[in-house]
């Protein structure tokens, strides 16, 4: 029998350790005021990064802390920083790593970046419980079977999109889902889909756009001879494919590659960016801002 995707073996649990986030307009002794909240109830920051924006005047850190040796408890501390947040104006949120979060797959016909991330999550590279894979055709349920993971196929006819939204939704919420990858799930979604899970769906998309638009992008790319072939992976926003971009890379492409070699380097760059920019959500390293983001590696 396939492992359990909701807690694969190998995923190692951390159940003392919680991981803050922290943005704010940019102030003196905001970096002390949570160091001293954090010392004071007996929290051993193991690391702690920072960003400043100095052009937007925005302040950004994430600190990863051990609880074992707190003399206080949960609701202690969290009212401490909640009155150090009132004080200092920030906007912050506590994650604890004792609970994995819940993901929610979508797909459509392609198979590549679905099988590699239920690949991943099977060798405990991506700490969460998979919880279902959804799909507007049945093309690939041999393969979330294969991985133990629940597969719905729900059509999306034309006309008939808000009643295949509603049950895409109904059973998001019911898994309580806090994470959604389009995992070349290729159907536009609502503004009130995206609104609620706002900076909780990662899409991923090869990078010719805005270039080469439309169908065939792998094709005009070689008829127009390009040197470069990217994939990017991006928070998905009511403006397609524009969301906050959390991870980028790119592949060289010579006068020697056909069009299949795009599409194969093409394939493995989504593969490749697409895990990454999960695993930096799941690890909650990523502040999102305006149409940016913070990552923090």
């Amino acid at each position: 029998m396939p492992a359990s995707p909701s807690a694969p073996s190998t995923i190692r649990s951390a159940p003392h350790l919680a991981t803050l986030l922290v943005s704010c307009a940019d102030r003196k002794g905001i970096v002390a005021a949570l160091a001293q909240v954090l010392y004071g109830h007996g929290a051993n920051i193991l690391d702690a990064d920072q960003h400043t924006d100095t052009h937007a005047g925005q302040f950004f850190q994430r600190i990863r802390f051990d609880q074992t040796d707190m003399h206080t408890d949960r609701v202690a501390i969290e009212g401490a920083l909640a009155e150090v947040a009132l004080r200092l104006g920030l906007t912050y949120r506590l994650e604890y790593a004792e609970r994995l979060k819940n993901v929610a797959l979508f797909v459509s016909h392609s198979a590549h970046c679905l099988h590699d991330l239920l690949s991943r999550h099977r060798l405990g590279e991506l700490a969460c419980s998979v919880r279902l894979v959804i799909a507007n055709h049945p093309d690939l349920e041999d393969i979330a079977k294969q991985f133990g993971v629940p597969f719905h196929v729900i059509p999306v006819p034309p006309g008939e999109k808000a009643r295949a939204e509603a049950e895409q939704l109904a059973l998001v919420q019911s898994h309580e889902i806090d994470l959604i990858v389009f995992a070349r799930y290729m159907q536009i979604v609502s503004a009130d889909f995206i609104g609620r899970y706002r900076s909780r769906i990662i899409n991923i998309h090869h990078s010719f756009l805005p270039a080469f638009v439309g169908q065939k992008p792998y094709h005009q790319a070689h008829e127009r001879g390009v040197k470069l072939i990217g994939a990017t992976a991006h928070y998905v926003t009511a403006d397609l494919d524009e969301g906050p971009i959390i991870e980028q890379d790119v592949a060289p492409i010579s006068h020697r590659d056909e069009v299949d070699d795009l599409i194969r380097k093409g394939r493995d760059l989504e593969r490749i960016v697409l895990a990454r920019a999960v695993r930096l959500h799941l690890e909650d390293r990523i502040l999102v801002y305006g149409n940016k983001t913070v990552v923090f590696d």
